[in-house]
């Protein structure tokens, strides 16, 4: 299949990017477009539950939950269902956040929807900021005839904006057969089961994305999506290619072995992972946070078979963080031995969260914003061992943060490769909400670190955004030997986008857009090299692994603007990358080689280059 050129995300009017094909027409939606507030919505006195904090929060969530008065109080931005719940009042309520939520890329509400084991008749529209996740302990515990999808109406159907969501732990019937979850960059789709088709994009150019521990009945659909991960993940069939498509320990991978035609990239086992940890209802009905149990060489969902593995904490052993809760707060019940459950807000911190206990458990609902408020980092691990991060988003302040979150302290030597410290769905930010600095995002020195879905940011359109704006030079540093990344996303840092100094690392899918906004070829130099590479191995590094490498450029502000080069790497014996492509969207600006001075040009002439195998 023919590359389908997109919209990059800095542009923000819906028409072609420079050279682009008509996007195909928008495919027919049954039962997904529903839009209107359900008139109990008003009648139950609800319309501004989850917004913001009333006095009647508390009261009104436990009723719209159906739940007793010994509920967790989770805050004003958690709604929890049970199966007693009114399908009208589910309904109304979720309508509503969507109407809040639909274009909000950049507003502070967040929210998520939890559903207690049981069936429901809901259509659950997400927007951003909003995670929808199912309280059993598989998916098959949460059954929802309808939809849980993500569309891009929005925006006439570009999908490539369509950021900060998830979906998660929930069985899908869906209404005419199939489902649809159009996103981009940190929308993960994790841990759901679709009885029926899924379609990935909404018409448009679509730009995503990561699907692990999930199982389609039918048929998954990839349309225009330019770049995806699928990994532990079964289906009935796989339509669709286009620029990057990487199937990591997928049951019925699709067949095709001729990279770039078509552009597959297939490990049959997942080396080592753990899957991220979720709140669940318990046999008891007490609230517990599930922490699975690492998996080696495994393929397909870690539930499909019954219970996954692993162990269950109750909820007791967790602090509940509220937005408003001081960093001082924090570190000390993180001092105290608890684990941190983030509800749904923004965290100004002061001072950096300081992880300092083994197995300790920071887990965010509702895409859980963290900010430092003093130019330092929001967060620090100790290296110990099975620290696990996941399902928050980190935000850079107006203060310039050296580094924003730190894997072990500089120097780390621990080996932690029984019970390695692992991140899901941790994604950073800098700038897009307003000027903002961050020198490096995230720096791991610890080793054998599992980063299970990383969005590392330098925002390209939104407030605070510009070449001296929002400065930050690199996305993520890894010093650490034995670290692993399943699903990294990195973009338009000023100068590498990615460093790789340890050695054995392995990295299973990258995608990458350089930076749109060099105002010139003499602002973008490294020494004599024109710009910077997106992914650097440091030249000692003499074992290094990475499958399925994706590097985009669109120099809009300039568009004679070259990079040299996509990927930078030592001639070591143990130094192999398979199925590299450099893009110039659009034609604008120029990737000079694919990897060192191996292939490419990318650039007007020839928008996409590859290369199969390095060396």
């Amino acid at each position: 299949m023919s590359p389908t050129p997109h919209l990059p995300h800095g542009t923000e009017e819906p028409g072609k990017a420079p050279g682009a094909q008509d996007a195909p027409a928008s495919p027919s939606r049954p039962g997904l477009r529903r839009r209107t507030v359900l008139a109990t919505l008003a009648a139950a006195g609800l319309g501004g539950l989850g917004v913001a904090a009333a006095p009647r929060a508390a009261s009104a969530l436990t009723a719209l939950s159906g739940a007793s008065a010994a509920e967790p109080d989770f805050g004003p931005n958690v709604s929890v269902f049970g199966p007693d719940t009114s399908a009208e009042d589910i309904q109304a309520k979720v309508d509503s956040v969507f109407k809040e939520q639909e274009t909000a890329q950049f507003g502070k509400g967040r929210h998520a929807f939890l559903f207690k084991p049981g069936s429901y008749d809901v259509d659950v529209n997400v927007g951003f900021f909003t995670q929808v996740a199912g309280l059993g302990l598989t998916p098959d515990d949460v059954k929802v005839s309808g939809a849980v999808h993500a569309e891009a109406d929005w925006f006439d159907g570009n999908a490539t904006q369509n950021f900060w969501r998830s979906a998660e732990g929930i069985s899908v019937t869906p209404s005419g057969g199939k489902d649809r979850w159009a996103v981009s960059q940190a929308a993960p789709y994790r841990r759901m089961h679709v009885k029926g088709d899924l379609e990935l994009d909404d018409g448009g150019w679509s730009s995503g994305g990561l699907m692990a521990d999930t199982v389609v009945d039918g048929q998954v659909r990839s349309g225009s999506q330019q770049q995806w991960l699928s990994r532990n993940t079964e289906w009935g069939s796989w339509s669709g290619s286009n620029w990057n498509m990487v199937f990591v320990g997928a049951k019925n991978a699709p067949g095709g072995d001729g990279f770039p035609s078509p552009p597959y990239t297939t490990v049959e086992a997942t080396p080592k992972v753990r899957e991220k940890p979720f709140l669940h209802v318990g046999k008891d009905g007490g609230y517990e946070v599930f922490v699975p149990a690492l998996r080696e060489d495994s393929t397909g969902a870690s539930w499909s078979g019954g219970a996954p593995e692993g162990e269950s904490l109750p909820l007791g052993d967790f602090h509940i963080a509220k937005a408003g809760d001081s960093a001082s707060a924090l570190n000390s019940a993180l001092a105290d031995g608890k684990h941190l459950l983030l509800t749904p807000g923004v965290y100004e911190l002061d001072e950096p969260l300081a992880v300092t206990k083994k197995n300790t458990v920071v887990l965010g609902l509702g895409l859980a914003t963290l900010m430092p408020s003093s130019g330092k980092a929001v967060l620090t691990v100790a290296d110990v061992d099975g620290v696990k991060l996941a399902g928050f988003l980190v935000d850079a302040g107006k203060e310039n943060s050296p580094t924003l979150i730190e894997i072990g302290p500089e120097g780390a030597g621990a080996d932690h490769s029984a019970n390695p410290t692992s991140l899901h769905d941790v994604f950073i930010r800098i700038g897009g909400i307003g000027a903002a600095k961050s020198e490096t995002s995230l720096v791991v020195n610890s080793s054998h670190v599992i980063a299970d879905h990383l969005w590392l940011w330098r925002a390209d359109h939104g407030d605070g955004v510009g070449w001296d704006t929002n400065p930050a030079d690199t996305g993520l540093i890894v010093n650490g030997d034995d670290v692993t990344a399943y699903g990294l996303f990195a973009e338009h840092y000023k100068k590498y986008q990615v460093i790789w100094n340890g050695e054995r690392g392995r990295t299973y899918f990258f995608q990458n857009e350089m930076p749109y906004d060099p105002p010139d070829q003499d602002s973008w130099m490294n020494g004599d090299t024109r710009g910077f590479a997106a992914y650097k191995v440091d030249g000692s590094v003499t074992d290094h692994q990475a499958f399925g490498l994706g590097s985009y450029c669109f120099f809009n502000v300039n568009k004679s603007v070259v990079a040299d080069r996509s990927f930078e790497v030592p001639q070591a014996e143990g130094v192999k990358l398979l199925h590299m492509t450099s893009v110039s969207l659009g034609g604008t600006g120029t990737i000079e080689h694919v990897v060192n001075n191996t292939g490419g040009p990318a650039n007007a002439d020839s928008n996409v280059a590859t290369v199969t195998a390095y060396p």
